[in-house]
């Protein structure tokens, strides 16, 4: 057995050696199936769950090659309850299938009538089916598509979704590769999304996950629905579209809290799908509106609870996720698995640096020491109040203001999640700042006004976490964060991630209070990054100066 950087043990955890000389190599193969748990500095724990297998298989990969990589990295052998366990694991993706009938109508199928069985004699799965037709084929109630999946996911039996798509109302849309062409990535994902049918394509931010969607649709040509997550988003939907398609304003439609418009690419925020009128969904017309071919859910790791409730409904429409992290802090990865489809494509964030496609970028955990006012409040608040203490410390002003010193001359976001803290932080630094209470028109106006240099300093709020472009930030200050959420970690650092102009290496600083839950939190936050390949250098506040 080769002296590799992995340690195989028998409850499904693998312990990776960080400073191994194959450590990178390991957890590339690794990350393919297994997610990571614990990032401390020098050994890394991961674990192999059922749904990262599910979404390794549904993605081409096989148990063959899982076990592969397993074997090769080991510094132990393998412990056999393990690799029979991942392979009957990966095995039981497909052995079911949704699937039609020469009549058209939805079936469940499975050449193994004892699992057939056994899942139809669930209490919840049994209400979903309709009689026997056959030896291995029961009768699926036409409504129940999405339900039925959602289930069979729940009960260890992931079936393969075969029964096809309504092509929706034909549209034509063409790409318009003038001066550009899809980056082979960008192929590769829209080709194994028509392969697989439904599903999500995860890509690092900056990576260009809406040229992945305007791919999508051009291979579809139909109707199509984008849902996103907030209205300056969808209007940097809109520009890219016009710019990279065929298509023109008249095509394409907002439907947002300002806008209503439906046309045959119509473009809506979650938050108007999901706002409520005398505790009716009132825009859930808007889903039947026209005959879509395609729905796109951009950030789809932020789906909001109602929209899975809806999306069951929409089984028959084929549905592309887009995201730079499958992680769901609320533990519904299972129903963006079933409803929306498993994950189809997975670029590696290191891989697509090394292609020169995103920016290279330093993380940092800068860790200051609370005064002793401050560690007295802490100390006898309660726990509710504890991390707002620390997170929202004022100490941590001073070290903003050395970083923005330090990194003087280059586009720099502060971000944070109190408001207070904001509105503090952005007049001691004579700096605009943008929340969730500035007007859409004044957040464009300072985007804008930073990318073009005019404010090289942007004070924001979680509302610049996402579908954001600012391509030529290349310094983020974290002075406070959404506890201990891996997701919200990648978004921010997937602010600096977009080439930019100068070519520098991004730097990416955290400032946390030491020894108090702002620390720990920070922990949590930081596993999805290191799972692709970044570490984070914890300097003391005191070393921060000015160059």
């Amino acid at each position: 057995m080769a002296d590799g950087p992995l340690i195989v043990q028998s409850d499904r955890t693998v312990l990776l050696e960080v400073a191994h000389p194959d450590a990178d190599a390991a957890r590339h193969e690794l990350a393919v199936f297994a997610e990571l748990e614990r990032a401390p500095e020098h050994i890394h724990t991961y674990r192999i769950t059922r749904l990262g297998l599910w979404n390794a298989r549904a993605a081409g990969h096989d148990a063959d090659e899982m076990l592969g990589t397993l074997n090769r990295y080991a510094k132990f052998p393998v412990p056999d309850a393990v690799a029979i366990d991942l392979r009957e694991t990966v095995n039981r993706y497909g052995r079911l299938t949704v699937d039609r009938d020469d009549d058209g109508g939805l079936v469940l199928r499975s050449n193994d009538e004892s699992v057939l069985r056994q899942v139809s004699s669930n209490k919840k799965i049994a209400p979903l089916l309709h009689g026997e037709l056959a030896p291995g084929v029961m009768r699926v109630e036409d409504w129940a598509r999405g339900e039925l999946k959602q289930q069979l996911v729940k009960l260890g039996w992931p079936a393969e979704d075969l029964a096809g798509y309504t092509p929706g109302t034909p549209h034509e849309i063409d790409l318009n590769e003038d001066g550009w062409s899809l980056r082979d990535y960008q192929r590769d994902a829209v080709d194994h999304f028509f392969t697989g049918g439904s599903g999500v394509v995860v890509l690092p931010c900056g990576a260009g996950k809406t040229i992945v969607g305007a791919g999508a649709m051009a291979a579809a040509d139909t109707n199509t629905l984008i849902l996103v997550t907030n209205t300056v988003s969808a209007r940097q939907w809109r520009s890219e579209l016009l710019a990279r398609t065929s298509l023109t304003e008249d095509e394409i439609g907002e439907y947002s809290g300002e806008v209503k418009e439906v046309k045959p690419v119509t473009i809506a925020t979650y938050q108007i799908l999901t706002a409520k009128r005398k505790g009716q969904y009132a825009h859930l017309s808007l889903l039947n509106a026209l005959d879509w071919g395609l729905i796109v859910y951009d950030e789809v790791h932020l789906l909001p609870a109602p929209v899975f409730k809806l999306t069951a409904e929409l089984q028959a429409r084929r549905r592309l996720g887009l995201t730079a992290t499958l992680v769901r802090e609320d533990g519904r990865e299972g129903d963006v698995f079933s409803l929306i489809g498993p994950k189809r494509f997975d670029a590696p964030w290191k891989e697509i640096e090394a292609q020169g496609y995103i920016s290279p970028a330093e993380c940092f955990e800068v860790r200051v020491d609370l005064p002793y006012e401050a560690r007295m409040e802490y100390a006898g608040a309660s726990d509710e109040d504890r991390y707002r203490i620390a997170a929202s410390a004022e100490v941590k002003h001073d070290v903003a203001r050395r970083l923005v010193q330090k990194h003087a001359g280059e586009r720099i976001l502060i971000i944070g999640q109190y408001l207070d803290q904001l509105d503090a932080i952005a007049e001691e630094l004579h700096a605009p700042k943008v929340t969730g209470q500035t007007p859409v028109a004044e957040r464009e106006e300072l985007f804008n006004a930073f990318r073009s240099g005019a404010e090289p300093i942007l004070v924001v709020s979680k509302v610049a976490n996402f579908s954001v472009d600012l391509p030529d930030a290349s310094v983020a200050v974290q002075i406070s964060g959404s506890y201990g959420s891996r997701q919200e970690e990648a978004q921010r650092l997937g602010r600096l991630l977009r080439p930019s102009s100068s070519g520098v290496t991004a730097s990416f600083y955290t400032v946390v209070a030491r020894d108090t839950v702002d620390q720990d939190f920070a922990q949590n936050r930081q596993r999805f990054l290191a799972e692709q390949g970044y570490s984070y250098s914890i300097l003391d506040a005191d070393d921060i100066t000015a160059s």
